[in-house]
């Protein structure tokens, strides 16, 4: 069967998300108080809706609890962003991403039982910026405030090596989890395994230390 999805607020975020999961061809409702918005995805969306996620009533009849998933994507008003999902807990929804516009936002919205909050401009300007820092970064996802999952080229520099003989880990204190070279992925590679130049490699760990493996190994 396929996942039913709700997004709550249809601006930039909440309407790439709707964006995305239709071309993945999920049901997806979406919901904005703004009807020249919701005109705008009624196309997109298998369901768009005017209305005001603050009123309970409202959510109720549209069988919000029954969604897979509801994301929570309000643009600067906290307030309805926080009664919203206070609404869509106390119904029952089973899981809920929301929308956070700082860090006291997400304090309160895990508080209150969001399933996952978002950064998305603090995270992609992170995201970008790491890019832009090294010429070797192609993807960069945070998994907490200090820890990321990074993938990175191999340069000349690694081409020839093995994962051994790089000794990585000691040296670093950073994992190779998987090793994408061409069409090929070699999950959790062997200890002797050789890298490649242009093999990408998928690091875990630290900042700091993927920080330190960038400038010492890679440039």
């Amino acid at each position: 069967m396929k996942k039913e999805f709700a997004v709550i607020g249809l601006g930039r975020f909440g309407g790439s998300i709707c964006r995305a999961l239709a071309e993945q061809g999920m049901e997806v409702m979406a919901i904005d108080n703004n009807e020249d918005k919701v005109n705008e995805f009624s196309m997109i969306a298998s369901h768009a809706v005017v209305g005001d996620s603050t009123d309970e009533s409202m959510l109720k009849s549209l069988g919000i609890r029954n969604f897979d998933h509801v994301i929570v994507a309000i643009g600067d008003d906290i307030q309805a962003s926080i009664l919203t999902t206070l609404i869509l807990k106390e119904l029952g929804v089973n899981n809920i991403t929301v929308k956070a516009q700082n860090d006291y936002h997400e304090k309160v919205l895990r508080k209150i039982g969001a399933d996952q909050v978002v950064h998305p401009e603090r995270d992609m300007g992170k995201r970008i910026a790491h890019n832009i820092v090294s010429n070797n970064v192609l993807d960069y996802l945070e998994l907490s405030d200090e820890h990321s999952i990074v993938e990175i080229v191999a340069s000349d520099k690694l081409g020839g090596n093995t994962i051994i003989g790089l000794d990585i880990r000691a040296k670093y204190g950073i994992n190779i989890v998987a090793i994408k070279r061409g069409n090929d992925i070699i999950v959790s590679p062997q200890a002797n395994e050789k890298i490649f130049e242009d093999d990408i490699l998928i690091v875990i760990g630290a900042d700091s230390d993927i920080s330190r493996f960038e400038k010492k190994v890679m440039i």
